[in-house]
């Protein structure tokens, strides 16, 4: 059985878990283009080392940090978001007039 630690609900089944992709820089939303929007939600690196990735206890719904080596599957360390990230970004559109 593979366990992986969660940073808030301790060792678990990696069952409880479902991966969430790499953790990337997110692109300015408000002037960013469409091309590289969806390269920022739709692609990866895809490299052979340790990166970081984004996994959810899904028990508990929370999201964290994972450090995983991809050939080999290690999970090297896991730990909470609020230690690279220390600011809500709100991705809600404007409100946008519509006239005919």
């Amino acid at each position: 059985m593979k366990i992986m630690v969660c940073p808030l609900n301790g060792p678990r089944n990696i069952s409880e878990f479902v991966y969430g992709g790499e953790v990337t820089e997110m692109p300015d939303h408000k002037n960013c283009t469409d091309e590289q929007w969806a390269d920022y939600v739709f692609y990866s690196d895809n490299n052979i080392g340790v990166v970081r990735e984004w996994w959810l206890h899904a028990a508990s719904n929370y999201w964290f940090i994972a450090e995983r080596h991809t050939a080999t599957d290690e999970v090297v360390r896991t730990f909470s978001t609020s230690e690279i990230f220390n600011e809500r970004v709100e991705l809600a559109s404007e409100a946008v007039e519509i006239t005919s």
